[in-house]
């Protein structure tokens, strides 16, 4: 009995064995343009028979009967209607069968004439809104007329399009009816979409689940989704980066159910709480400043008043810094009260910089824009390098002043940290009076401004800034308020603050600056699909002077690397300064704005 399992199982693996030896049944030679064969190759029903050992010539006939229908299918994503295809049988009675597949795809179908149309509340109403969202669903069709047609650009155009539509007012929105009429004597296809909005929908209450530790009140107030107002996904996900920004939750998810009351649908809220201390330790490493070590300590609600207090220390070789920030609860109306304390040491190798700053004000942050109101005290003092006296340096930046800010600052980006398009403005306006010798008034004003504009292979990012001090010309107004540039973030080829005024041999704050630059960032691939790697070029641009017709621009240039990690761009750029006329490497991370 033992032997006869034995010789069983002997049997069976050398049966299994010889079949697996044989390989494949037959083989498929594909005879197309390059794009297809790939396509057929890959996905013909045709594969997957190559393994069955036992076909007889009967069941081979039929699949190949069926290969040629099957062919036409799979050219037919492709945007190929009349094409000849020709199947047959080669190599019979000389071993393994060959199955030959001979295409000619014949003319690319184009996308003709396409129609929109809607129906559901955003075809019944005129009013702006209704018009302006109808008409950007049209603008922004993906298969305009002499565009190449095929199922996945025809499946995409659809999809963009219905997204459109539910993201704003029309969460419940369908496509109805759609049909691609595709003549195959003239290689057109006229389009026909049509789109279902349902209802409008108007956020109803908010439901939160998850709070225990913090005051109920926080999320509504940061997330500010007031009843009423008419659902808009985009302003969904900026309240659910408030919240999750705010410090106070780990996480955040907000849904809106579709199926919902539409007059008032349920906005329902799940977070989970951050701890009540933290304490995050973070190294880092920059061309700036070299190595860093940061200490952070947060306490979300601090005992007798409830506010929020963050305590950071950073050491480094160039601006170490520390600093201690309280920040109030939410009022109904977004604005929070906050004060803040800091003190640093800025060494920029000619000058170096003690500085102290204490702030009291308000801040608001709603969905692209954030407002910042605040008082405050800050004062320099300033020493030149050993062997410089700073008596010999007029208007070095040391001194102290009492200032009255306002910042304005709107991000238009179609999403982060990785935009595609879009830009960022923002505004500082301040004014105030010096309190060190004539106790001059003086205003300072920054505008900085980036755009992002996509392009066939990859994006131009463009980057401007200007800013002004206006005072007496012997007001001594502290260097925090004036400017200095060059450096990772600014101006490249140049080390940090390594542009501003020559004053007797040192390089000081001026009143007056200018940036800008140009960054083209492009995608790099690897067997046709991007990575998580870009390339970039560039040329920036900076000036610092004490008066307008000063100013005069020195550049730099150069190539980089960018790598989209989880914590935002890290790049790495090699750039030449043309006025030291050396190169100079550069790391950065994070989107800066």
């Amino acid at each position: 009995m033992r032997l006869a399992c034995f010789l069983f199982l002997v049997a069976f693996f050398a049966a299994a064995h010889a079949q697996e030896a044989q390989g494949p049944s037959f083989t498929i030679d594909v005879r197309a343009p390059r794009e297809l064969k790939r396509l057929l190759e890959r996905d013909m029903e045709l594969r997957r028979y190559r393994e069955v050992a036992d076909l007889d010539d009967a069941e081979l006939a039929r699949l190949v009967s069926s290969a040629e229908r099957n062919a036409r299918e799979l050219v037919a994503t492709q945007g190929y209607f009349d094409p000849k295809i020709v199947v047959r049988r080669e190599g019979a009675g000389t071993g393994k069968p060959v199955i030959v597949v001979e295409v000619e795809p014949g003319r690319l179908t184009h996308a003709a004439d396409t129609k929109i149309e809607f129906e559901g509340a955003i075809a019944e109403s005129a009013d702006k809104e209704n018009l302006a969202q109808r008409d950007e669903i049209e603008r922004g069709w993906r298969l305009p007329r002499g565009h190449a047609f095929t199922q996945e650009d025809w499946d995409d155009a659809k999809t963009h399009a219905l997204r459109q539509m539910i993201q704003r007012r029309y969460p419940a929105g369908r496509i109805s009816y759609s049909l691609a009429d595709v003549d195959a004597a003239t290689a057109t296809a006229n389009l026909g979409l049509r789109l279902d909005s349902g209802p409008l929908f108007r956020l109803g209450a908010m439901q939160v689940t998850g709070m225990r530790r913090y005051d109920p009140v926080l999320v509504p107030r940061l997330a500010r989704l007031a009843p009423g107002t008419v659902y808009d996904q985009d302003e969904i996900v900026q309240a659910q980066l408030r919240l999750t920004g705010s410090g106070y939750f780990d996480t955040a998810f907000i849904y809106v159910d579709p199926q919902g009351d539409p007059k008032a649908a349920p906005v329902e809220v799940t977070v989970r709480e951050a701890e009540l201390h933290r304490i995050v330790f973070g190294p880092g490493v920059s061309t700036d400043s070299g190595a860093r070590l940061s200490l952070e300590y947060r306490n979300n609600r601090v005992p007798g008043i409830g506010w929020q207090a963050v305590a950071k220390a950073q050491l480094e070789r160039k601006a170490p810094f520390i600093e201690a920030e309280m920040k109030a609860i939410p009022r109904e109306s977004g604005w929070r009260w906050g004060v803040l304390a800091r003190a640093e040491r800025t060494d920029d190798g000619t000058l170096l910089t003690h500085a102290q700053r204490y702030r009291v004000g308000q801040t608001w942050a709603g969905g692209h824009i954030e407002r910042n109101v605040y008082v405050q005290y800050e004062r320099a003092t300033v020493q030149a390098s050993p062997g410089v006296s700073t008596a010999s340096i007029p208007d070095n930046g040391d001194g102290e002043a009492v200032s009255v800010n306002y910042v304005w600052t709107g991000r238009y980006f179609d999403r982060m940290p990785y935009p595609t398009r879009g830009y960022g403005l923002a505004t500082e306006l301040g004014g105030g009076i010096t309190l060190n010798g004539s106790k001059s008034p003086f205003s300072r004003t920054v505008v900085r401004w980036l755009g992002i504009r996509p392009l066939p292979d990859g994006r131009l990012q463009l980057r401007a800034e200007a800013g002004a001090v206006i005072a007496k010309p012997d007001a001594r107004v502290p260097s925090t308020q004036m400017f200095r540039t060059g450096g990772d973030t600014t101006v490249r080829g140049y080390g940090y603050r390594e542009i501003g005024v020559d004053r007797n041999g040192i390089v000081a704050p001026g009143r007056y600056e200018a940036v800008a630059s140009i960054e083209w960032q492009k995608p790099i691939r690897r067997a046709g699909v991007e990575t998580n790697f870009e390339g970039v070029t560039f040329v920036d641009t900076g000036a610092v002077a004490d008066r307008v017709h000063n100013l005069r621009p020195v550049y730099g240039a150069g190539v980089g690397v960018r790598y989209k990690s989880p914590l935002g761009p890290l790049e790495g750029a090699l750039a030449y300064g043309f006025k030291p006329k050396k190169l100079r490497l550069h790391f950065s991370i994070g989107m800066t704005f």
